[in-house]
C-alpha cells in the first residue's frame, strides 16, 4: 500500500451546526419517543420539551441533567452540541 502524505488530505468541513433543541429532538427521535414519552422518562413537561426543542427557552443545568439521564448520554452532548465539531476542526 502506498504511504500517504499529510498534505494529500484536507480537513473535513462540518456538515451542520446543531442547536441544543435540535439535539434534544434528534435524541428523542432516535429513541423512537414522542414528546409525551420523553416526559415520562425525564420528568420534564411536554410543554417545556416543545419549548426546548424549538429554542424558545434556555436550557438550564437541571433540565440538561434530566434529559441526559433519560437519553443515557453525557450532559455535554446536549448542552454543547457544537463543542466536539469545533475541537476537531481546530485540531485539523
Amino acid at each position: 500500500m502506498k504511504a500517504s502524505k499529510q498534505a494529500e488530505f484536507a480537513a473535513a468541513k462540518p456538515h451542520a451546526n446543531l442547536t441544543t433543541g435540535e439535539v434534544i429532538r434528534m435524541l428523542r427521535e432516535l429513541k423512537g419517543w414522542t414528546q409525551a414519552e420523553l416526559t415520562k422518562h425525564s420528568g420534564i413537561s411536554a410543554t417545556n420539551i416543545s419549548l426546548l426543542e424549538n429554542g424558545r427557552v434556555v436550557i438550564g443545568k437541571r433540565r440538561v441533567e434530566q434529559l441526559a439521564k433519560a437519553f443515557d448520554v453525557h450532559p455535554a452532548i446536549i448542552m454543547f452540541p457544537d463543542y466536539e465539531a469545533k475541537e476537531i476542526q481546530r485540531a485539523a
